[in-house]
């Protein structure tokens, strides 16, 4: 899902899941090779966790508001606030260990 200035606090605020916000721009290399494993993330975690795309060069107030200075930032939103972020592209493991932690410590995880 895309979100961007305008609808960014619909999607974060309105979502009954953990939120996980993919800040990112098309020339950040960076941000291209985390891409594909959000995407498998958003796959894997389906029903558990929703994920939103917000390209940072089209939408400057949610990097402004956010204090993003680095791309790509990853915030993970519970309730509608932040709770946990992540600045860079970590390894696929350490990326999937961080949102796992995450989603165990919301009290979501399901065994």
């Amino acid at each position: 899902m895309e979100a961007d200035d305008d609808s960014f606090d619909t999607v974060v605020g309105d979502a009954t899941l953990p939120v996980l916000v993919d800040v990112w721009a098309p020339w950040c290399g960076p941000c291209r090779q985390i891409a594909p494993v959000v995407e498998q993330l958003s796959r894997d975690l389906a029903g558990r966790l929703k994920i939103a795309k917000v390209n940072a060069d089209t939408s400057p107030r949610v990097s402004q508001r956010h204090g993003i200075s680095s791309i790509p930032t990853l915030l993970l939103y519970r309730n509608g606030k932040e709770a946990d972020r992540m600045i860079g592209a970590a390894p696929a493991p350490q990326l999937r260990t961080w949102i796992e932690r995450s989603l165990t410590m919301d009290g979501t995880h399901h065994r």
